[in-house]
Protein backbone atom coordinates (compact mmCIF):
# COMPACT_ATOMS: atom_id res chain seq x y z
CA UNK A 1 0.00 0.00 0.00
CA UNK A 2 1.12 3.79 -0.56
CA UNK A 3 -0.64 6.90 0.48
CA UNK A 4 -0.97 9.62 -2.44
CA UNK A 5 -1.18 13.11 -1.04
CA UNK A 6 -5.24 13.61 0.04
CA UNK A 7 -5.29 17.02 -0.78
CA UNK A 8 -8.70 17.14 1.05
CA UNK A 9 -6.96 16.06 3.91
CA UNK A 10 -4.17 18.10 3.83
CA UNK A 11 -6.35 21.55 3.42
CA UNK A 12 -8.71 20.21 6.77
CA UNK A 13 -5.52 19.69 8.38
CA UNK A 14 -4.23 22.61 7.31
CA UNK A 15 -7.68 24.62 8.38
CA UNK A 16 -7.87 23.46 11.34
CA UNK A 17 -4.29 23.99 12.40
CA UNK A 18 -4.66 27.48 11.34
CA UNK A 19 -7.79 27.79 13.40
CA UNK A 20 -5.90 26.64 16.47
CA UNK A 21 -2.55 29.26 16.22
CA UNK A 22 -4.63 32.07 15.07
CA UNK A 23 -7.97 32.21 16.76
CA UNK A 24 -9.46 35.36 16.71
CA UNK A 25 -6.29 37.34 15.60
CA UNK A 26 -2.73 37.61 15.35
CA UNK A 27 -2.39 40.12 18.02
CA UNK A 28 1.63 40.42 16.95
CA UNK A 29 1.28 40.58 13.30
CA UNK A 30 -1.83 42.30 12.61
CA UNK A 31 -0.47 46.14 11.77
CA UNK A 32 1.70 44.67 8.98
CA UNK A 33 -0.65 44.76 6.73
CA UNK A 34 0.91 47.94 5.16
CA UNK A 35 4.37 46.48 5.24
CA UNK A 36 5.52 44.36 2.11
CA UNK A 37 7.36 41.35 3.04
CA UNK A 38 9.06 38.45 1.67
CA UNK A 39 10.15 35.08 3.57
CA UNK A 40 12.14 32.36 2.89
CA UNK A 41 11.77 28.36 4.48
CA UNK A 42 15.62 27.39 4.62
CA UNK A 43 17.10 23.86 5.44
CA UNK A 44 19.54 24.07 8.20
CA UNK A 45 20.74 20.49 7.79
CA UNK A 46 21.04 17.29 5.71
CA UNK A 47 17.31 16.08 4.69
CA UNK A 48 14.86 15.37 2.90
CA UNK A 49 12.11 17.49 2.31
CA UNK A 50 8.38 17.02 3.14
CA UNK A 51 5.40 19.22 3.54
CA UNK A 52 5.77 21.59 1.58
CA UNK A 53 2.16 21.64 -0.19
CA UNK A 54 0.63 21.91 3.80
CA UNK A 55 3.08 24.99 3.80
CA UNK A 56 1.70 26.53 0.30
CA UNK A 57 -1.89 25.61 1.78
CA UNK A 58 -1.12 27.24 5.04
CA UNK A 59 0.09 30.69 3.40
CA UNK A 60 -2.44 30.42 0.59
CA UNK A 61 -5.36 29.77 2.95
CA UNK A 62 -4.51 33.01 5.10
CA UNK A 63 -4.01 35.30 1.71
CA UNK A 64 -4.89 33.69 -1.44
CA UNK A 65 -3.03 36.69 -2.65
CA UNK A 66 0.71 35.61 -1.98
CA UNK A 67 2.93 34.86 -4.24
CA UNK A 68 4.55 31.32 -3.42
CA UNK A 69 8.11 29.76 -5.22
CA UNK A 70 8.87 26.19 -4.09
CA UNK A 71 12.76 25.76 -5.29
CA UNK A 72 12.65 21.59 -4.35
CA UNK A 73 9.69 19.46 -4.13
CA UNK A 74 9.20 16.88 -1.88
CA UNK A 75 11.31 14.27 -1.78
CA UNK A 76 14.17 16.33 -2.38
CA UNK A 77 17.37 15.81 -0.40
CA UNK A 78 18.81 18.94 0.51
CA UNK A 79 21.79 20.25 2.68
CA UNK A 80 22.04 23.19 4.89
CA UNK A 81 21.45 26.20 3.30
CA UNK A 82 19.15 25.26 0.87
CA UNK A 83 16.11 27.54 0.34
CA UNK A 84 12.51 24.95 -0.20
CA UNK A 85 9.85 27.64 -0.23
CA UNK A 86 9.65 31.47 -0.89
CA UNK A 87 6.78 33.50 -0.52
CA UNK A 88 5.85 37.22 -0.92
CA UNK A 89 2.74 39.58 0.17
CA UNK A 90 2.03 41.90 2.98
CA UNK A 91 3.65 41.29 6.15
CA UNK A 92 0.51 40.66 8.44
CA UNK A 93 -0.24 37.99 6.06
CA UNK A 94 3.25 36.04 6.22
CA UNK A 95 3.13 36.40 9.91
CA UNK A 96 0.12 34.66 10.87
CA UNK A 97 1.13 31.56 8.64
CA UNK A 98 4.62 31.46 9.20
CA UNK A 99 3.96 28.82 12.44
CA UNK A 100 1.90 26.49 10.68
CA UNK A 101 3.46 26.36 7.59
CA UNK A 102 7.12 25.88 9.11
CA UNK A 103 5.32 23.11 11.89
CA UNK A 104 4.04 20.84 8.82
CA UNK A 105 7.33 21.22 6.90
CA UNK A 106 9.03 20.31 9.78
CA UNK A 107 6.97 17.43 11.03
CA UNK A 108 6.86 15.65 7.90
CA UNK A 109 10.30 16.30 6.47
CA UNK A 110 10.93 14.66 10.03
CA UNK A 111 9.28 11.55 9.51
CA UNK A 112 10.35 11.47 5.37
CA UNK A 113 14.67 11.94 7.19
CA UNK A 114 14.22 9.45 9.71
CA UNK A 115 12.48 6.95 6.99
CA UNK A 116 15.21 7.57 4.15
CA UNK A 117 17.78 6.92 7.17
CA UNK A 118 15.89 3.24 7.84
CA UNK A 119 15.57 2.67 4.07
CA UNK A 120 19.26 3.25 3.48
CA UNK A 121 20.30 0.93 6.06
CA UNK A 122 18.52 -2.40 4.78
CA UNK A 123 19.88 -1.68 1.61
CA UNK A 124 20.79 -4.85 -0.79
CA UNK A 125 18.56 -6.88 1.57
CA UNK A 126 15.16 -8.16 0.49
CA UNK A 127 13.40 -6.03 3.94
CA UNK A 128 11.04 -3.44 2.39
CA UNK A 129 10.80 -0.53 5.66
CA UNK A 130 7.16 -0.17 6.59
CA UNK A 131 5.24 2.35 8.74
CA UNK A 132 2.64 1.75 11.38
CA UNK A 133 -0.44 3.04 13.19
CA UNK A 134 1.03 4.66 15.66
CA UNK A 135 0.86 8.22 13.98
CA UNK A 136 -0.16 11.81 15.22
CA UNK A 137 -3.85 11.91 15.85
CA UNK A 138 -4.98 13.48 13.01
CA UNK A 139 -2.36 13.29 10.73
CA UNK A 140 -2.56 9.87 9.70
CA UNK A 141 -3.11 10.57 6.13
CA UNK A 142 0.12 13.26 5.86
CA UNK A 143 2.41 11.29 8.02
CA UNK A 144 2.24 7.94 5.94
CA UNK A 145 2.58 10.34 2.78
CA UNK A 146 5.65 11.44 4.46
CA UNK A 147 6.93 7.79 5.01
CA UNK A 148 5.87 7.16 1.08
CA UNK A 149 8.14 10.24 0.32
CA UNK A 150 10.74 9.12 2.56
CA UNK A 151 10.82 5.76 0.54
CA UNK A 152 9.38 3.56 2.80
CA UNK A 153 6.09 1.97 2.73
CA UNK A 154 2.30 1.96 4.31
CA UNK A 155 1.13 -0.76 6.16
CA UNK A 156 -2.60 -0.64 6.75
CA UNK A 157 -4.01 2.82 6.60
CA UNK A 158 -6.73 1.72 9.31
CA UNK A 159 -8.53 -1.02 11.26
CA UNK A 160 -11.10 -0.89 8.21
CA UNK A 161 -8.55 -1.70 5.25
CA UNK A 162 -6.45 -4.70 6.59
CA UNK A 163 -7.33 -7.37 9.27
CA UNK A 164 -4.38 -8.16 11.92
CA UNK A 165 -4.61 -10.17 14.59
CA UNK A 166 -2.88 -9.23 17.92
CA UNK A 167 -2.15 -10.18 21.17
CA UNK A 168 -5.52 -8.71 22.76
CA UNK A 169 -7.92 -10.48 19.72
CA UNK A 170 -6.06 -13.48 20.72
CA UNK A 171 -6.80 -13.15 23.96
CA UNK A 172 -10.45 -12.39 23.63
CA UNK A 173 -10.90 -14.87 21.19
CA UNK A 174 -9.17 -17.60 23.45
CA UNK A 175 -6.63 -18.50 20.90
CA UNK A 176 -5.31 -17.29 17.44
CA UNK A 177 -7.07 -20.45 15.97
CA UNK A 178 -10.51 -18.50 17.16
CA UNK A 179 -9.44 -15.10 16.81
CA UNK A 180 -8.94 -15.70 12.84
CA UNK A 181 -12.23 -17.42 13.00
CA UNK A 182 -14.03 -14.50 13.83
CA UNK A 183 -12.37 -11.96 11.91
CA UNK A 184 -13.18 -13.71 8.76
CA UNK A 185 -16.85 -14.06 9.64
CA UNK A 186 -18.15 -11.83 6.46
CA UNK A 187 -14.98 -10.28 5.69
CA UNK A 188 -15.01 -8.47 2.13
CA UNK A 189 -13.32 -10.75 -0.69
CA UNK A 190 -9.61 -9.68 -1.25
CA UNK A 191 -9.32 -8.36 2.46
CA UNK A 192 -5.73 -9.12 3.37
CA UNK A 193 -5.33 -11.22 6.61
CA UNK A 194 -2.49 -11.00 9.24
CA UNK A 195 -1.12 -12.53 12.21
CA UNK A 196 1.12 -11.69 15.31
CA UNK A 197 3.05 -14.22 16.80
CA UNK A 198 5.42 -14.18 20.16
CA UNK A 199 6.52 -17.50 19.79
CA UNK A 200 7.32 -20.59 17.62
CA UNK A 201 4.67 -22.68 18.37
CA UNK A 202 2.05 -19.88 17.84
CA UNK A 203 4.23 -19.42 14.48
CA UNK A 204 3.03 -23.13 13.65
CA UNK A 205 -0.42 -22.70 14.75
CA UNK A 206 -0.70 -19.42 12.46
CA UNK A 207 0.91 -21.26 9.28
CA UNK A 208 -1.93 -24.27 9.83
CA UNK A 209 -4.30 -20.79 9.36
CA UNK A 210 -3.06 -19.55 5.40
CA UNK A 211 -2.42 -16.20 6.39
CA UNK A 212 -1.39 -13.61 4.31
CA UNK A 213 1.22 -12.89 6.20
CA UNK A 214 2.71 -13.38 9.60
CA UNK A 215 4.16 -10.72 12.19
CA UNK A 216 6.70 -11.80 14.62
CA UNK A 217 6.71 -9.72 17.09
CA UNK A 218 10.01 -9.11 19.31
CA UNK A 219 11.91 -11.61 18.04
CA UNK A 220 15.80 -11.26 17.87
CA UNK A 221 17.87 -11.97 15.13
CA UNK A 222 18.05 -15.46 15.69
CA UNK A 223 14.96 -16.33 15.91
CA UNK A 224 13.93 -14.23 12.86
CA UNK A 225 16.74 -16.38 11.09
CA UNK A 226 14.97 -19.05 12.38
CA UNK A 227 11.39 -18.47 11.36
CA UNK A 228 12.19 -17.64 7.99
CA UNK A 229 13.70 -21.71 8.18
CA UNK A 230 10.88 -22.97 9.10
CA UNK A 231 8.31 -20.85 6.81
CA UNK A 232 10.49 -21.75 3.65
CA UNK A 233 8.37 -19.00 1.78
CA UNK A 234 5.12 -20.45 2.30
CA UNK A 235 4.13 -16.76 4.00
CA UNK A 236 5.89 -13.13 3.72
CA UNK A 237 6.91 -12.39 7.27
CA UNK A 238 7.03 -9.15 9.44
CA UNK A 239 9.42 -8.30 12.04
CA UNK A 240 8.18 -5.84 14.24
CA UNK A 241 9.38 -4.57 17.76
CA UNK A 242 12.46 -3.02 19.03
CA UNK A 243 13.25 -1.95 15.35
CA UNK A 244 16.13 0.61 15.72
CA UNK A 245 18.60 1.77 13.49
CA UNK A 246 21.15 0.41 15.38
CA UNK A 247 19.26 -3.26 14.94
CA UNK A 248 17.21 -3.05 11.36
CA UNK A 249 20.12 -4.03 9.53
CA UNK A 250 20.64 -7.04 11.41
CA UNK A 251 16.58 -7.78 11.52
CA UNK A 252 16.76 -7.11 7.52
CA UNK A 253 19.62 -9.82 7.43
CA UNK A 254 17.79 -12.67 8.86
CA UNK A 255 15.63 -12.57 5.80
CA UNK A 256 11.76 -11.17 6.74
CA UNK A 257 10.41 -9.60 4.28
CA UNK A 258 8.99 -6.92 5.99
CA UNK A 259 9.83 -4.61 8.80
CA UNK A 260 7.33 -1.93 10.62
CA UNK A 261 9.09 0.32 12.76
CA UNK A 262 6.58 2.40 14.73
CA UNK A 263 8.98 5.09 15.39
CA UNK A 264 9.09 6.33 11.78
CA UNK A 265 5.79 8.51 12.87
CA UNK A 266 5.58 8.36 16.74
CA UNK A 267 9.06 9.35 17.47
CA UNK A 268 10.97 11.30 14.79
CA UNK A 269 12.54 14.21 15.57
CA UNK A 270 11.48 17.37 13.48
CA UNK A 271 13.82 18.49 10.84
CA UNK A 272 15.90 21.59 11.17
CA UNK A 273 14.41 24.17 9.04
CA UNK A 274 13.68 27.94 9.61
CA UNK A 275 11.87 30.86 8.06
CA UNK A 276 13.25 34.26 7.90
CA UNK A 277 10.78 37.33 7.16
CA UNK A 278 12.04 40.77 5.73
CA UNK A 279 10.92 43.88 3.96
CA UNK A 280 10.30 42.97 0.68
Amino acid sequence: MSAPLDLRALSVAVARALAEDIGAGDLSGRNFLDVPARGVIVAEADLVVCGLPAAQAAFLQVDPDVRLELPVADGARVGPGTEVLRVTGPGDSLLAAERVALNFVQRLSGVATLTHQYVDAVAGTRAAIYDTRKTTPGLRVLEKYAVVTGGGRNHRMGLYDQVLIKDNHVALAGGIAAAVERARRDLPEGTRVEVEVTSFAELDEALGLEPDVIMLDNFGPADLKEAVRRVNGRVPLEASGGVGLDTVRAIAEAGVDIISVGRLTHSAPAAELSMDIVRA
